[in-house]
């Protein structure tokens, strides 16, 4: 089974903080959007910032799972600590995807967790050969190795380079692909391959994110906001990969949800009410009032209002030099966490990158995964010590949140201590909720 997706949305009446939008942002006015952006209103509903029903509510969703078995509380044993099964972070997901209804929130996060086991996700992850992680990665939205304003990682998705030619090579490297812990799966290649994706995404990229610094690090990186350029796309080419972009729509909803924080689509052509038509289907109300199609002229102060003019690709309008396909463009803040991971320049650039394939970050350590030439990688790299702190409403200095992100590799039982002073064992966890 693949998606076995519900229809589990609250009857609750109550329209709480964390979802209630303004009326001009309901409508996706992309300015109302960025005013609440800019202050902390965005973080109602997360970690650390819940209203004393939405605590209950979070206290009653884990008790229920665990009663039924699929979340396991911290625990005192041999003098220590052992970590719950998953950080709040990740209940907080589930719950805000369902307006806080515990029920509602508890039937999808099931399904995940049947899901997760059913499919071996974390197997598939760590198995998953670099050159297949690669070659879906030049397909779905790309990270740029920056983040927003807010601290939220920055990906672009450039939808004219997935051409008929583009998908028929990609295709032909799936099967080969299939790492031998899935030869069997009766899921195809090419969603496995975005499987892998989006656990690189709870992994990787929004636990290290969740470690630099920014305006709220009491709060876990838990969500990406998304550039989608569909300029110079025809309808025919839309149409051909109807399928491929509904895929990673459905995941999302089904297995990823809250992990969206917005989507900007720029250069729509005419016809793109049809196109979207189809696309507002694949996703709840919810997750559309996040979509923002921009004219021309609101592309750059947009895109702007969210993000510094350095995180924003110079073919929008900024300062970043980075092109589809390119691997990461890391700030200086990310570089000196990943150090350890940079390689030589490729061929014809100047510039050092990141190691490709699949990746954890633990906080003080990143595991490298995945297989080449059916050979194991794996390595463990230390991050430095880089001490991170920032200012709470009050002015007083707090450290960064140990629950991250809703990742494979959270198993962080305290609520806030620095990032850095988490050691693997507890980083790590092999049942949690992406």
């Amino acid at each position: 089974m693949l998606w076995r997706t519900k229809s589990h949305h609250s009857q609750a009446s109550e329209q709480d903080a964390s979802i209630a939008r303004t009326a001009s942002a309901s409508k996706n006015d992309p300015s109302a959007s960025a005013d609440q952006a800019s202050g902390t209103a965005w973080l109602a509903g997360h970690l650390h910032h819940l209203t004393p029903e939405q605590q209950e509510k979070l206290d009653e969703f884990k008790a229920v799972c665990a009663e039924r078995g699929y979340y396991t509380p911290a625990v005192e044993q041999d003098g220590e600590t052992k970590p719950p099964s998953h950080g709040d972070a990740t209940m907080l997901r589930f719950l805000r995807a369902r307006r806080f209804d515990v029920e509602g929130a508890w039937a999808q996060f099931k399904d995940t967790e049947d899901w997760r086991k059913e499919n071996a996700i974390e197997a598939l992850y760590e198995n998953i050969s670099v050159d297949s992680y690669e070659a879906a990665r030049r397909m779905y939205p790309q990270w740029t190795g920056r983040r927003d304003r807010r601290g939220i990682p920055v990906y672009v998705f450039e939808i004219r380079h997935l051409d008929s030619k583009g998908m028929a090579a990609y295709n032909s490297t799936l099967a080969a692909g299939t790492p031998e812990t899935h030869k069997s799966s009766t899921v195809p290649a090419r969603l496995l391959n975005l499987f892998a994706l989006y656990e690189n995404l709870l992994n990787f990229v929004m636990p290290l994110c969740s470690s630099l610094s920014r305006p709220n690090p009491e709060t876990p990186i838990v969500t990406s906001t998304n550039i989608v350029d569909v300029s110079g796309v025809g309808l025919k080419q839309f149409w051909n990969l109807k399928g491929h972009m509904q895929d990673a729509s459905v995941l999302a909803t089904a297995h990823y949800p809250e992990t969206l924080d917005r989507i900007f689509i720029i250069g729509a052509p005419g016809f793109f009410p049809t196109v979207w038509g189809w696309i507002k289907r694949w996703f709840d109300p919810g997750t559309t009032s996040k979509i923002f199609i921009l004219s021309a002229a609101e592309v750059k102060p947009t895109l702007t209002s969210f993000m510094d003019p350095s995180s924003i690709p110079k073919q929008y309008g900024g300062e970043l030099d980075w092109q589809w396909g390119d691997l990461p463009n890391l700030d200086e803040a990310a570089q000196e966490k990943l150090q350890g991971i940079e390689q030589p320049p490729a061929e014809g650039k100047t510039k050092k990158e990141m190691i490709k394939g699949p990746l954890l970050f633990k906080g003080d350590t990143i595991e490298v995964l995945g297989t080449e030439n059916g050979t194991e990688r794996r390595k463990t790299i230390p991050v430095p010590n880089t001490e991170l702190s920032g200012t709470d409403e009050s002015n007083e200095t707090i450290d960064v949140a140990s629950d991250p992100a809703p990742t494979e590799n959270e198993k962080m039982g305290i609520d806030a201590v620095n990032v850095n002073q988490i050691s693997g064992d507890e980083a790590q966890t092999t049942t949690a909720a992406a």
